[in-house]
């Protein structure tokens, strides 16, 4: 088997195709075994945030799981796979061990050094175990990806350097407000982890009021109740929205929770209170929650996760990305050790089932030929054989081992299974490098990273 990574995100998407493969929580496991049912996945994880959806596959070969991957991803998206090409991209093998370290490490992030991919990546992983889509390649690699993560935010600066979104999101809000949004009262719809770190971020930066408000009463009470923050009744959207300047959206809704009609209305109220103060709208959800046309409304401005892709910072100092860098360089080079030594041992397990399989045919052929033999003289002739045979394959099954961990070591053990005609489960001929560009349109290398 084979990693592979199919994904789009806000570098090579906008967020109205990210919206159209954008996968629920609660439709994870039916994603993951619509993947499982095609003929070329055998494992899969699916990491879908507000900025990324991307499908983590063990296939038994590039081709196949790209068409198989792609097939679903369109079919959810409701489009012909041709319309997703030029916003997907495609890592093979080590690329795509290289691009799930950096995605773990803020690398490949919004706002580069952000941890909350972290949970996110844990999240998804708990999800793909408990449909029982990961085995011991994505395992392994999920596992190894968290810890990478942990380590570059342990070992750099990119965690000071790094923001979150939402103070990214409030940092380009404060332009509209004279640089400060001290004293400024502020509402988050939601109060889901998004939702939450919302609340948490906007009572750190000295802001004024702030009220939260979800569908579910209950979870919008513990959230206030926890950060000092004031509970609203759902029903009162319109209302609250009149009583702020600030509103931070991040809902799991597949609908547009702040509509034309919704703003439009708490605009009215707001007349007579705040009539020169300008609504910001900042929109971290995918699918968005506020509807398109809201940003037509005078006195709105709408933030979405396509203006903080344009506008966003560096983000971290180049030190501190270059020490990530390292870091996932070196451990992706461990990662590929590992890797290719335990592609090997399904082949040397085939080679050495394969002797024992000759050795009990050319003894039971032995003892139809010499029926004379005692059982000890029996026991002795298998003995023999079975001792030489163990010998003359030490040699070439540790050496194999040792190629296997090497550049292009997957080679060695293809070349096994073709001498020996070796059948192993999950595993094909050699094969050519695929030529990945000729089947994906997507940006330079520079941008998928």
């Amino acid at each position: 088997m084979n990693l592979l990574v199919v994904g789009a995100s806000h570098r090579t998407a906008p967020v109205a195709t990210l919206e159209r493969l954008s996968v629920s929580t609660a439709d994870l496991p039916r994603i993951l075994d619509r993947l499982l049912a095609q003929t070329y996945v055998g494992e899969a994880v699916v990491v879908s945030t507000c900025n990324r959806v991307e499908v983590y596959a063990a296939v038994a070969g590039f081709h196949g799981g790209l068409g198989d991957i792609c097939a679903v991803l369109a079919a959810e998206a409701g489009c012909a796979p041709a319309d997703l090409a030029n916003h997907l991209y495609v890592h093979y093998d080590e690329a795509a061990v290289e691009h799930v370290f950096r995605v773990a490490t803020g690398l490949d992030s919004m706002v580069v050094g952000e941890a909350q991919i972290l949970g996110q990546l844990r999240d998804a992983y708990h999800v793909a175990t408990e449909a029982e889509a990961t085995g011991r390649q994505l395992h392994e690699l999920m596992q190894q990806a968290l810890r990478v993560g942990k380590r570059a935010h342990a070992e750099t600066g990119i965690d000071q350097a790094g923001q979150s979104v939402v103070t990214a999101g409030l940092e380009i809000a404060g332009n509209r407000f004279d640089g400060s949004l001290t004293g400024r009262p502020a509402l988050v719809v939601g109060a889901g982890a998004m939702g939450a770190l919302a609340v948490a971020t906007l009572t750190r930066t000295g802001i004024g009021s702030v009220a939260v408000t979800n569908r579910g009463a209950g979870r919008a009470t513990r959230l206030a109740e926890a950060y000092g923050a004031t509970a609203v009744p759902f029903d009162d959207l319109i209302v609250a929205l009149s009583t702020v300047d600030i509103v931070v959206t991040a809902t799991a809704a597949i609908e547009p929770v702040l509509t034309r009609e919704t703003v439009a209305a708490a605009l009215a109220l707001r007349a007579n209170s705040r009539p020169d103060t300008p609504l910001v709208l900042l929109d971290l959800a995918v699918p968005r929650d506020v509807d398109a046309e809201v940003a037509e409304l005078p006195g709105v401005l709408v933030i979405d996760i396509d203006r903080l892709a344009a506008e966003l910072a560096d983000g971290p100092a180049a030190t501190d990305a270059a020490a990530v860098a390292e870091i996932v360089s070196s451990e992706v080079a461990s990662f590929l050790v590992w890797l290719r030594g335990a592609d090997v041992l399904p082949t040397v397990a085939a080679l050495r089932a394969r002797a024992d399989e000759v050795v009990t045919a050319e003894l039971r052929r032995l003892a139809q030929r010499r029926p004379d033999f005692t059982d000890e003289q029996r026991a002795d002739v298998a003995h023999t054989v079975h001792r030489v045979v163990q010998r003359l394959l030490h040699s070439p099954t540790v050496r194999v081992r040792q190629l296997a961990a090497e550049p292009g070591g997957d080679q060695y053990t293809a070349l096994l299974r073709e001498l020996f005609d070796l059948e192993v489960p999950g595993t094909s001929q050699v094969d050519t490098v695929p030529d990945i560009a000729a089947h994906v349109s997507h940006p330079s290398e520079g941008a998928q990273r």
